[in-house]
């Protein structure tokens, strides 16, 4: 039974954790709905420190990439820095030291180079893998359809902000949804995934 329930994908904050990609400055230009990502992001990043869900933030090599944009919210965060194309050998002795960790929501850029491959090395530790895609982009849009349709391929789960958001809360009468209410009443930016997926080659999922 349990294996039945984990294969549903059901998130809890206690279990869960936030991951917070590589969204810095010098990306600003190249991201397709880069404003748009940071902003769905900040969003889950107020749910997560609402709802006290930990959160890892990474940097791609600052020197030359830039800092965290600082619209994402996370002052206080310590970013790891990183050279790898997965946040999780860096944050490997953090991810050991956390028995109850479950599920991962995963935030940031590119979809095609360090979100797939953090998926797939989470995903290789036997953790559940949550993509936020209204928070993830890349500078093709090709990229990025494909490659969440590679990690929906390899068993991550693809969801919303707001099903993510509502999931971990489950029930109005939580003493945090009224503050989380105001946060999911803000309308969420368009960041291109209507026009993505439609006209989608099947095949891809």
């Amino acid at each position: 039974m349990a294996a039945a329930r984990a294969s549903l994908g059901r998130i809890r904050p206690e279990s869960s954790i936030l991951f917070l990609c590589d969204l810095q400055e010098k990306f600003r230009p190249s991201i397709a709905y880069f404003p748009q990502i940071v902003s769905v992001a900040a969003r889950m990043l107020k749910v997560a420190r609402l709802l006290d869900v930990p959160v890892l933030l990474t940097e791609q090599y600052p020197q030359g990439l830039g800092p965290t944009v600082p619209e994402l919210g996370a002052q206080g965060i310590k970013p790891v820095s990183k050279t790898c194309f997965s946040m999780v050998p860096t944050l490997q002795k953090e991810l050991d030291g956390r028995r109850q960790l479950q599920s991962v929501l995963l935030c940031g850029i590119e979809t095609q180079v360090c979100i797939l491959n953090t998926a797939l090395d989470l995903l290789d530790r036997g953790l559940q893998v949550h993509v936020v895609v209204d928070a993830c982009s890349s500078r093709s849009q090709v990229d990025r359809l494909v490659a969440l349709a590679r990690m929906r391929q390899s068993g991550a789960f693809l969801s919303t902000s707001e099903s993510l958001i509502l999931q971990l809360v489950r029930d109005a009468a939580h003493p945090q949804f009224k503050e989380i209410q105001k946060i999911i009443k803000e309308p969420v930016p368009d960041s291109g995934l209507l026009g993505l997926f439609q006209g989608q080659n099947p095949l891809c999922w």
